[in-house]
C-alpha cells in the first residue's frame, strides 16, 4: 500500500494552464479568421458579384485581418505587461520602505487562506527572509505567476498566424467551388473548419470538446447568415 501511494505521489500531474496565453490568442485568431473572411466572401457573393471581386475581397480581408490581429494582440498584451511592471515597481518600493508592514500583509493573506494566526506569522516571517521576496509578494499579494505573465510577441504571432490559417480555408473553398454553389460550399467548408477549431481548442485546453465545438458553430453560423442577408440587401439596393 505504501509503495502504491508513494508511486502515485511521484507521478506528475498533467496540467494545461501553461498553454493559456498562446492558446487564447491562437483560438481567437483562427476563429476570427474563419468567420471574418467567410462572412466577407458570403456577403460579397450574395450581392451577385463575380469570382474576381469575391476572391479580391477575401484576400483583402485575410491580409487586413492578420495584420489587425497581430497589432491588436501586441498592443493589448503590452498594456497588460506595462501594468504588471508598474505593480512590481510599486511593490519593490514598498518592500524597501516598509518591510514590517509588507510582512504583516503576507501574514494576513495566509490567515485569509485558512492558516492559523501563529502559522501564518511563521510562514510570512520565513518567506520574508528569502532573497526572492519580490517574487513571493508578486505571487501571493498580486496574483502574478510565471503562467500569468503577459507575452506580447507570443500573443501577436500566435493570433496572426492562426488567423491566416483559418482565413485560408473559406478562401480556398470559394476559389475551388463552382460558380453556382459558391455560397453553399463556402458555408459548408466554414462550418467544418469552425468545428475542427472548436474541437482542437477544447482538446488542447483540456475542456469538453462538444461544448467548445457547439459554441463556435453557433456563433459562426449566426455571423455568416447575418452578413449574407446584409450583402444580399445591399446588392439588391445598389
Amino acid at each position: 500500500m505504501v509503495a502504491c501511494v508513494t508511486g502515485a505521489a511521484l507521478r506528475r500531474e498533467r496540467h494545461l494552464s501553461h498553454r493559456a496565453g498562446w492558446l487564447r490568442a491562437a483560438v481567437l485568431g483562427a476563429d476570427d479568421g474563419i468567420i471574418s473572411v467567410a462572412a466577407i466572401i458570403v456577403g460579397v457573393a450574395a450581392a451577385h458579384s463575380g469570382r474576381s471581386a469575391i476572391v479580391t475581397a477575401g484576400v483583402a480581408g485575410l491580409v487586413a485581418g492578420a495584420a489587425s490581429m497581430a497589432a491588436g494582440e501586441y498592443v493589448s498584451v503590452s498594456s497588460q505587461a506595462d501594468a504588471e511592471r508598474a505593480d512590481l515597481a510599486l511593490e519593490r518600493r514598498e518592500l524597501g520602505s516598509d518591510p514590517v508592514g509588507e510582512r504583516a500583509e503576507l501574514a494576513a493573506i495566509y490567515r485569509a487562506r485558512g492558516l492559523s494566526a501563529r502559522l501564518a506569522d511563521e510562514v510570512a516571517t520565513e518567506l520574508s527572509a528569502r532573497e526572492d521576496l519580490l517574487a513571493v509578494h508578486a505571487r501571493d499579494e498580486l496574483g502574478m505567476t510565471a503562467l500569468s505573465h503577459a507575452r506580447p510577441l507570443q500573443a501577436a504571432a500566435a493570433s496572426s498566424a492562426s488567423f491566416t490559417v483559418g482565413a485560408s480555408l473559406p478562401l480556398l473553398a470559394v476559389i475551388l467551388a463552382p460558380s453556382s454553389l459558391r455560397i453553399e460550399v463556402t458555408m459548408a467548408a466554414t462550418l467544418l473548419a469552425l468545428a475542427l477549431t472548436g474541437w482542437a481548442g477544447a482538446r488542447t485546453g483540456g475542456a469538453p470538446p462538444a461544448r467548445g465545438t457547439l459554441r463556435v458553430l453557433v456563433w459562426g453560423t449566426a455571423a455568416m447568415v447575418l452578413t449574407m442577408l446584409v450583402g444580399r440587401a445591399v446588392g439588391t439596393a445598389v
